[in-house]
């Protein structure tokens, strides 16, 4: 009988492309005469696997890429240990990121809940990286390309182990703007010429800033500072009897002993400013997902541009202890439904507030994703505390922390004040059939109720709609905002609702600015906002805005005995405003120039018409960030 062939078994595969379809070179079987040659083995067939509720896509063949459920974690990011500063708001990165995600990338991105870590921004390109290069959308790979090159330090470069330390001056800038005419910068009761500004001085003359900010990260732990130099000059303020009227009859707190000066009301001459401020210093340590961190942070709590209900930066970020989730999180069985979630929280005290003094205050959100293109957000402010009201304890903490029931004159009233408690919910949703092109959104916020849902006519709105490109202008963006502070429950509340609240009087305040929406209380009006993108970090924008307080909030005239006054007052401004950002020398050097003429009419604080304009200019330098990543 002849001898059977001498074989050699061929390597077993790794995975469905590296199956062989003939045996290695070298590991030949070796035939006898009579013995076949043997045929090697075709590839084995992938078939689609049943779609279902988490998984409606199916599987792909594995060379192509599988499917993962949506919402389930990445396991790399399970793993990272990184720490990561935040991004500052006023950032170029941000408006660029939302048009991201409004062109239809960029799913994994949190827009109620910001601002957002380097690391984090870098891992949403990451996911939706290949996406936008296999797109057809300039616009979009103009953004990646430059977010990416503004992140470069954050990702490991080739052939080095790990990212190392990131270290060195993030920007340095001054600012140096000229107003003309009376403004008004008051937004607790009459209303604001600039707005979501850190609560920083301005006044008619010559206004500046110096600045500088610092990034700092190694392995689990990041510190960022951001510091300037402020100057306004002094300026008119209220009359004593119209400061009387605001605080004595508007928000109920006599204008006297410790309630004077009122950081919420300007004084009869406002004095020049010359602060050195920081604007934001964080220190934090990265574990499991979570940034927790000590010190000023920004912190914008909605989906809209224009303004957020619940947190913005309106007013000058505040000393907390924070604990954020800044990246999602899976959670089995509750994240099949709703996708993944994200929270943060974050606790601190408030300054300016005179009735009660001392107050403090602690925000708590949760955010889910159900789908790629639905998004929504639960948020509860709670302020607390107080001088003389009741101390600042664990016990007053969980008190205010849980509660969630209504409360009774006598505890209202002692040292069992859950405080004042305000609700906030907001969604964004990329429409259907022009995914790529509009996203509709909607902010709200009640006070004294579990959430804006359960009570629609006591809620204050925000919503609006981003048309991220044009049709032959897609270089061109569109958005229009309208806001809605004033509550159905009753014809007027005389500004005694939201934002405000019978024991912290002063409540949604800091250092006299609101801390939400600066649209304040019992306001109407809306915003828009037309941009031509020059690059993915360059643009020319106009902007018009309309705001209208009711006219029971603040009357238009009142006897300086505090007896009788006139219903026909209220606050009306208009204003629109032209931009131009634009990037010099390699980019490293931002010119941001804008100039904004508005008109308004207060009766109460002056007689007739008034004009005011304002226009400044910004010169940021981006010196080049250091890093000691090890080969």
């Amino acid at each position: 009988m002849p001898a059977p062939p001498i074989a050699v078994p061929a390597p077993t595969p790794q995975g469905v492309d590296q199956v062989p379809t003939r045996p290695a070179y070298g590991l030949q079987t070796v035939p006898t005469a009579s013995a076949p040659v043997p045929a090697g083995a075709p590839a084995p067939v992938v078939l689609p696997a049943q779609t279902t509720s988490t998984a409606p896509y199916g599987a792909l063949p594995a060379y192509q890429g599988s499917y993962i459920p949506y919402g389930t974690p990445d396991e790399d990011r399970k793993k990272e240990t990184l720490g990561s500063t935040y991004i500052p708001m006023d950032s170029w990165i941000y408006p660029e990121m939302t048009r991201l995600y409004s062109l239809g990338f960029g799913d994994t991105m949190f827009l109620s809940m910001r601002p957002w870590t380097r690391q984090s921004v870098v891992h949403i390109l990451e996911e939706t990286e290949d996406d936008i290069i296999n797109s057809s959308s300039e616009e979009a790979q103009g953004i990646l390309a430059a977010v990416q090159h503004e992140l470069r330090l954050e990702t490991p470069a080739v052939g080095t182990n790990g990212r190392g330390a990131i270290y060195g001056t993030e920007s340095a800038y001054t600012r140096l703007m000229g107003i003309s005419g009376q403004t008004l910068r008051d937004s607790y009761h009459l209303g604001q010429t600039l707005v979501n500004d850190y609560g920083r001085p301005y006044e008619p003359g010559f206004n500046a800033l110096l600045g500088a900010s610092s990034v700092n990260e190694w392995g689990r732990y990041s510190l960022y500072l951001r510091g300037e130099y402020q100057h306004s000059p002094s300026g008119p303020g209220y009359s004593q009897s119209l400061a009387t009227y605001l605080s004595y009859v508007t928000d109920g707190i006599p204008y006297s002993g410790f309630n004077v000066p009122q950081a919420t009301i300007p004084t009869p001459v406002v004095a020049a400013a010359n602060p050195f401020r920081i604007v934001e210093a964080t220190l934090s340590v990265h574990l499991l997902g979570h940034e927790i961190s000590g010190g000023k942070s920004d912190a914008w709590m909605g989906p809209a541009q224009g303004g957020a209900m619940a947190w913005s930066n309106n007013a000058e970020n505040i000393y907390s202890f924070r604990i954020n989730r800044v990246e999602p999180l899976h959670i089995p069985y509750l994240s099949g439904l709703l996708g993944p979630v994200r929270y943060d929280f974050f606790l601190g005290s408030l300054k300016g507030h005179t009735d009660p003094q001392g107050a403090w205050t602690h925000s708590t959100m949760f955010s889910f994703e159900p789908t790629k293109n639905f998004q929504f957000a639960f948020q509860r402010t709670v302020v607390f505390g107080g001088r003389g009201h009741e101390p600042v304890t664990l016990r007053t903490f969980f008190k205010s922390f849980f509660s969630i029931s209504d409360t009774t004159n006598e505890e209202k009233m002692g040292r069992l004040d859950p405080g004042a408690r305000f609700s906030d919910f907001s969604a964004t949703y990329r429409l259907p059939f022009v995914r790529r092109y509009a996203t509709f959104y909607a902010d709200s916020i009640v006070h004294d109720d579990v959430t804006p849902l359960s009570a629609p006519r006591r809620a204050s709105f925000r919503t609006g709609i981003y048309v991220s490109q044009i049709p032959m202008l897609r270089k061109l963006d569109f958005r229009v905002e309208a806001f809605d502070m004033d509550p159905r429950s009753s014809r007027s509340t005389g500004g005694t609702f939201n934002y405000y609240e019978t024991i912290h009087r002063q409540a949604y305040t800091n250092k006299g600015f609101i801390m939400g929406d600066w649209a304040g209380r019992e306001a109407k009006g809306g915003q828009a906002w037309l941009t031509y993108h020059l690059s993915g970090k360059e643009w020319v924008q106009l902007e018009y805005m309309n705001k209208k307080n009711d006219k029971d909030f603040i009357p238009g005239a009142f006897s300086t005995a505090l007896g009788t006054y006139a219903r026909f007052g209220g606050t009306t401004q208009n204003s629109v405003k032209a931009s131009v950002v634009k990037r010099f020398y390699h980019d490293d050097v931002e010119m941001n120039a804008w100039v904004q003429y508005e008109r308004w009419k207060a009766p109460a604080y002056m007689a007739g018409p008034q004009n005011d304009t304002a226009a400044a200019l910004q010169i940021t330098y981006f010196p080049k960030l250091k890093s000691t990543q090890s080969k």
